[in-house]
């Protein structure tokens, strides 16, 4: 009897110890979905710009995020190489012709291996503040850029938006083997505007509490599942997705910036920022002599310069001060100001510089892109107005290697 009662108690405890494991498990799967699953994941980001652009315009900016926009990309080179490429690679996912349903049936499946493999890419991120690498698959990193550069209080299109233009960016250096910018080998990309911001995964389930927090997750989280594998395409190729805060009314040419022209990257308007963004006006006050030093010329050559010309996008294209010549880009990094459209003005020993929108210009205005959103726009819609001449498709029709 005592054996068999021995035998209970440890089928008991046995039960017990089962039970313990299985809840164990599901805390486990509950948890992983909350960082990994539908409906979950973001950050409210404390500045609201970045851009990625190309490596040799390095927009010395950076103290503010946006500005700096992760100039350590692809080079111009690869820009003008690949953008001026069309449709190339086309074969490798078309079916081939003739029609027959053995080819059609190549076709499907080479088209549904190509998606496997966009759903298999993962980015390693140098996360700046642990001094360790994250490794996840590409969509999940989108939700984690998405989080880092756009304000969660935006428009869903204007989110989906930015998660197209983010994925671009990331999906282009993956596929071009850019490595440029990054303190190891070991990783695609930093987590600062060096490239992307990105949030960590863990700390998603940390920045909001109750009601908030899971209609904010869930908010980030759609805009990324809503535009899966989607890309921002120029002749069949990946775009440079440049963006940044907040227009003057008007985008810029890159060209007009860079000294490099990208078809893609022309002025268009953009009527929203004005009303809706808190970065559209500033000013600054700085001493003249500070003024003067930073430009490398005398004080009083401060007092007297003017503008020689203007951009396309209504920005300063040049500006005399002295017998030197800048351009407004110039201007503003050295100044550290907020764009390169600005006026002045002299009380006494100081100059006061009042400046129109946030960031450099190029591309894709994120309180625009918010402001048409507003107005009735879709994702797609706001960014054929932005990029121009682009179209927004899958990542499986593009070619396997740029």
């Amino acid at each position: 009897m005592r054996w068999q009662t021995k035998r209970r108690n440890r089928r008991r405890e046995l039960g017990k110890w089962g039970a313990s494991f299985a809840s164990g498990i599901l805390v486990i799967v509950l948890i992983k979905s909350q960082l990994l699953g539908g409906g979950q994941g973001g950050l409210p980001p404390g500045q609201v710009e970045s851009a990625p652009i190309l490596q040799e315009y390095n927009d010395n900016s950076g103290k503010t995020s946006g500005q700096a926009a992760a100039e350590q990309q692809q080079g111009s080179k690869a820009v003008q190489g690949k953008a001026a490429q069309a449709n190339t690679g086309e074969k490798a996912t078309n079916p081939p012709a003739g029609g027959s349903g053995k080819s059609v049936g190549a076709g499907q499946a080479a088209a549904a291996r190509t998606y496997s493999d966009y759903e298999r890419m993962q980015v390693r991120v140098f996360v700046t503040e642990d001094k360790r690498i994250e490794t996840l698959p590409i969509e999940f990193y989108v939700r984690g850029v998405l989080a880092g550069e756009m304000p969660v209080d935006f428009e869903l299109e204007a989110l989906k938006a930015q998660a197209i233009a983010a994925r671009t960016y990331i999906y282009r250096r993956l596929k071009s083997e850019d490595t440029s910018g990054n303190p190891t080998v070991a990783a695609d990309v930093t987590d600062t505007v060096q490239h992307q911001v990105y949030v960590p995964l863990k700390t998603l389930l940390t920045q909001w509490k109750g009601e908030v927090k899971e209609a904010n997750l869930a908010k980030l989280t759609r805009a990324v599942e809503e535009t899966k594998g989607m890309i921002i395409t120029y002749g069949g190729e990946p775009i440079q997705a440049a963006f940044f805060s907040t227009s003057n009314g008007y985008t810029e040419n890159s060209g007009d910036y860079w000294s490099t022209d990208i078809p893609y990257l022309q002025s268009v308007t953009s009527p929203w920022d004005k009303a809706i963004s808190p970065r559209y006006k500033a000013s600054v006050t700085m001493k003249l002599s500070a003024a003067a030093s930073k430009l490398g010329v005398k004080k009083n050559a401060v007092a007297s310069m003017r503008v020689l010309n203007r951009t396309e996008g209504k920005r300063i294209g040049e500006i005399a001060v002295g017998g030197k010549t800048f351009s407004g880009r110039e201007v503003r990094e050295k100044l550290e100001l907020a764009s390169s459209q600005f006026e002045w003005k002299i009380d006494g020993d100081d100059i006061v510089f009042t400046t129109y929108g946030f960031g450099h210009g190029v591309g894709m205005s994120q309180w625009g892109a918010n402001g048409m959103a507003q107005a009735g726009s879709t994702a797609k819609q706001i960014l054929a107005h932005y990029y121009s001449g682009t179209a927004v498709e899958q990542a499986m029709k593009l070619p396997d290697r740029l």
